[in-house]
């Protein structure tokens, strides 16, 4: 599952042209809401959710993985990585013109050709080159704080918390499943219209406002939980923001944070980007899995504080520090973040350097 997550998003963001490159990417996001919503509806008690058929369910994976290792080998490798990695430019076209459907590949070939004169003969890096490289500083510090951000920002608590506050609303046991099949549709809904969006209004808007939203929606359920005692209608709002909270979440960090790795590192960091991104990640959901109960404990009805702070400093980081990049090729956005690394140099020793390089 780690590998599948890290693997996908980097072939599709490499294979995708850049028109198009954040709403492909962002696929990703989209099936794993799917997924999310599938276990939720096959988890009903109606369905394979019963003391007896539980093993049917936990056997169920196997279809998706039987699909896919029937379905990869048609597809063509990354052209990039054919270019780049390997220096096959006739593969390379060959799959260009396969992923296209087209013939006319010219102009994207030459692009690509750029990016590897970009590269140069550099072999691909390590996770622990990345720490020390002045190149790719803001890159990296881009992907640990938006990383760190997505996965301590409060989703996974309020589907945790969410049959509690559910309970407290005076839903009856026996519904409260159906209303947690409705939050994973929210998320799938909200993965849904940012990918249709990403390409217009941008990965920063929809990462800040994500975030932003998140804040307004854990701010009122904060309230909400203080106040549940002393108005009969709280429960309900606090319901309300639950599914709010799971929507501006959607709609933001959850497909957006998964397109940095791609976009911010060039062909010989990406790979050596997802790992670290990968790592942190789960590195991350642990600690919000065992950390959770104490907060709980400890804070009460504050316990989406914490969570509070951490939205506003990951809008706050991606107004301040992470450089849009919409329609751009990676070359493009590999020179802006040189300039952004290095701005007392400027000066771009990209492909210039190289034009004359036989490809």
């Amino acid at each position: 599952c780690s590998v599948s997550m890290n693997v996908q998003p980097m072939y599709l963001g490499e294979s995708a042209p850049k028109e198009l490159r954040g709403a492909v990417t962002m696929t990703s996001a989209i099936f794993t809401a799917l997924g999310i919503m599938m276990g939720q509806v096959v988890g009903l008690r109606e369905l394979l959710g019963g003391p007896q058929a539980w093993p049917l369910l936990l056997a169920s994976c196997v279809v998706p993985g039987l699909l896919q290792l029937s379905s990869l080998p048609l597809l063509p490798e990354s052209p990039r990585y054919l270019l780049i990695d390997r220096g096959d430019t006739k593969a390379c076209l060959a799959a260009l013109r396969r992923l296209r459907g087209s013939e006319d590949v010219e102009e994207e070939l030459v692009e690509l050709r750029e990016e590897r004169a970009a590269c140069g003969a550099g072999s691909p890096r390590r996770p622990w080159h990345l720490l020390g490289d002045p190149a790719l500083r803001r890159q990296v510090v881009s992907l640990v704080v938006l990383g760190s951000a997505m996965e301590l920002c409060g989703n996974d608590s309020v589907y945790a918390y969410a049959s509690a506050v559910f309970r407290a609303a005076g839903m009856l046991e026996h519904r409260i499943p159906y209303a947690l099949v409705g939050t994973g549709a929210c998320e799938l809904l909200a993965s849904l219209v940012s990918s249709a969006v990403v390409e217009r209004v941008g990965r920063r808007v929809l990462l800040m406002g994500g975030y932003c939203l998140m804040t307004c929606w854990g701010s009122v359920f904060t309230t909400a939980l203080c106040l549940q005692d002393s108005y009969p209608w709280m429960p309900y709002l606090a319901m309300s923001c639950v599914f709010g909270f799971i929507l501006s979440f959607g709609i933001g960090p959850a497909g957006v944070t998964g397109i940095l790795a791609t976009e911010l590192f060039d062909q010989t960091a990406r790979p050596a980007a997802y790992v670290v991104y990968g790592v942190l990640l789960w590195t991350m959901l642990l600690l919000v899995g065992l950390g959770f109960p104490f907060l709980m404990e400890g804070l009460a009805h504050f316990i989406y504080v914490p969570f509070l702070a951490v939205c506003v400093c990951g809008a706050v980081y991606t107004g301040l520090f992470l450089p849009e990049t919409k329609g751009k090729s990676f070359l493009e956005i590999t020179q802006e973040l040189h300039r952004l690394n290095f701005p007392r140099d400027p000066r771009w020793r990209g492909p210039e350097v190289l034009q004359f390089t036989e490809l």
